[in-house]
């Protein structure tokens, strides 16, 4: 089995959401902010980005937010469950880390989750970085939040 160390390196926890799977979800949900963006990966015309601190600014709308997967993800999750809870429609793609705090006291929480079957092909910087060596999840914050719908979505481009 190979390991792809680009994707288990603490060297960037910014892995960019590939375009496939987006559009997909964007098809869905109509997006009006990114969240969590650089100006080269931003999925949105309005967006956020580390210098604007998303953490800090009022989610409007119906949001995309793949956020860092370092230390501070669990801070985003809360965030997205908040602005959920004041009207805002947040969709995240994250790790489906269920043995985590933030799984269990937002996530589990949510209006939905999706989990993701077979392994995403991230990108950093512009760049393939290959398959994620963790599984995905897609969960859905706002209306109807407090006990999930547990559902599978098939990575577009596995």
């Amino acid at each position: 089995m190979t390991h792809h160390r680009a994707l288990m390196a603490s060297d960037s926890n910014e892995w960019e959401t590939p375009q496939p799977f987006f559009d997909g979800l964007d098809a869905e949900f109509g997006f009006t902010l990114d969240a969590a963006a650089t100006a080269e990966n931003a999925k949105c015309e309005r967006f956020y980005t580390e210098e604007d601190d998303a953490l800090k600014q009022r989610w409007h709308g119906v949001v995309w937010c793949n956020p860092p997967y370092g230390r501070v993800i669990g801070h985003f999750v809360k965030k997205g469950w908040e602005e959920g809870d004041r009207g805002a429609t947040v969709v995240m793609l994250i790790p489906a880390r269920t043995d985590t705090r933030y799984w269990h006291d937002y996530v589990m929480r949510a209006a939905e989750v999706r989990l993701v079957r077979g392994r995403l092909h991230f990108r950093q910087s512009g760049r393939e970085r290959g398959r994620a060596t963790f599984p995905s999840a897609v969960v859905v914050f706002g209306k109807g939040q407090g006990r999930p719908v547990f559902s599978s979505m098939v990575a577009s481009d596995a």
